[in-house]
């Protein structure tokens, strides 16, 4: 796999996967605390439900809104504004003293989180010459690994320790990244051939939903919705089901951190494919091979079987989400590119809002744990079902 020949397109995606790391470690670490929660203030499976939710509640609206100001003011003003709201939000939360006022402070995080990672992706996409383009938006999105292994180390080394306000205090420290981010990056060479003639938000968002572009919208929407549904559904709620098969809390988070390090050679497996076979090629093949390791997963009947599906469902699930943020882009012109991306991650998000919601209220009425993962094992193949048969391929293609 080669990388990127060009040194500032190299200090990009690095800056832009820092970026990326330090979301990816807040909404990690939202599944490690709210397990610590669950004992500390007595939390009922709905509450939990609710928690995860609200942060997904706030990426939708966060999405939506940053893709379509992206548009209009620049991609990197908007990622730098996300960059500080999630960070002083998730430091905030440290000193949350009750249920509702920590739910605020994750609606606001969530909608820093959510407004970041479309338009990051976009960034990258839009100063990525074609040949390299996917590779270098699943790499950035191999970031993403990091960060959930950076909060799987937080969970498993502070937490026990010295308490889940710790882990979130560090959650802050995004705000002094921004600084440097600042300084450290341009705004998307395409951007700026728009930005002389500004399309209104009415004209945008009818352009995506136009004919030249709805069969590759309703795709993306069922595809993000699909997606994000069954991501958020199953790992948010990694630890919590490790302890209801019968583990300990430290002991819960030690196999979460096993099964997240296996995220990193899904990625970059994923990377290399999508140049050699193409977008489509690894989003469906990827997206069946998780719906497999998530009827495995929730089926496993040992360790060791555990283990191992957990493992199979970070590779392959992982994998399947750099295809879709490298894929998404690509299927819109400069003019809307941000509002179509922004528009199809808000709508997954509402996945990610019912997920963790219904897998409350199913663990709370003791529905087997088997039963809860068949259902995302359907939902995953839906979506890998409609990326097949709507989606075109558009690897090499050069961006409009």
């Amino acid at each position: 796999m080669t990388l990127l020949r060009n040194p500032k397109q190299r200090k990009l995606l690095f800056s832009a996967g820092l970026s990326w790391m330090f979301d990816a470690m807040d909404v990690g670490m939202i599944s490690f605390v709210v397990a610590a929660l669950a004992k500390d203030w007595n939390l009922g499976p709905e509450q939990i439900g609710i928690l995860t939710s609200i942060n997904s509640v706030g990426m939708a609206v966060g999405a939506a809104a940053a893709g379509i100001l992206a548009d209009r003011f620049g991609r990197k003003p908007i990622l730098l504004w996300t960059l500080l709201i999630f960070s002083f939000a998730s430091g905030l939360s440290a000193f949350a003293t009750g249920f509702a006022i920590l739910c605020v402070l994750r609606f606001i995080a969530g909608f820093g989180l959510g407004g970041e990672l479309p338009v990051a992706s976009t960034l990258v996409s839009e100063s990525m010459p074609a040949r390299e383009r996917g590779r270098a938006v699943v790499l950035l999105e191999s970031f993403w690994a990091v960060g959930w292994i950076a909060s799987a180390l937080i969970a498993f080394f502070v937490i026990p320790d010295y308490g889940w306000r710790v882990a979130f205090g560090i959650g802050a420290v995004p705000a002094l990244y921004a600084l440097y981010l600042r300084r450290a990056i341009d705004d998307s060479p395409k951007f700026a051939e728009i930005k002389k003639a500004p399309v209104s938000l009415k004209k945008r968002i009818a352009t995506v939903w136009s004919p030249e572009y709805r069969r590759s919208t309703i795709m993306l929407w069922i595809l993000w919705f699909t997606v994000v549904f069954s991501y958020y559904g199953m790992f948010l709620w990694l630890p919590t089901v490790m302890v209801l098969k019968g583990f300990s809390l430290v002991k819960s988070f030690e196999y979460v951190l096993i099964m997240t390090l296996a995220q990193l050679p899904g990625y970059f497996t994923a990377a290399y494919f999508i140049e050699k076979f193409g977008r489509k090629f690894v989003l469906v093949i990827y997206m069946l091979f998780t719906a497999v390791s998530a009827a495995w997963f929730g089926n496993a009947t040992t360790e060791g079987m555990l283990m191992a599906a957990g493992i199979c469902l970070s590779f392959f699930n992982l994998g399947a989400w750099g295809g879709m943020y490298a894929y998404t882009p690509e299927l819109y012109p400069t003019s809307i590119r941000s509002t179509g991306a922004g528009l199809a991650t808000s709508f997954g998000r509402i996945g990610g809002i019912i997920a963790p919601l219904l897998v409350g209220v199913l663990v709370g009425k003791s529905m087997a744990i088997g039963s809860i993962f068949m259902l995302f094992f359907v939902t995953i193949i839906i979506g890998a079902l409609a990326v097949l048969f709507l989606g075109k391929e558009t690897k090499g293609t050069e961006l409009l």
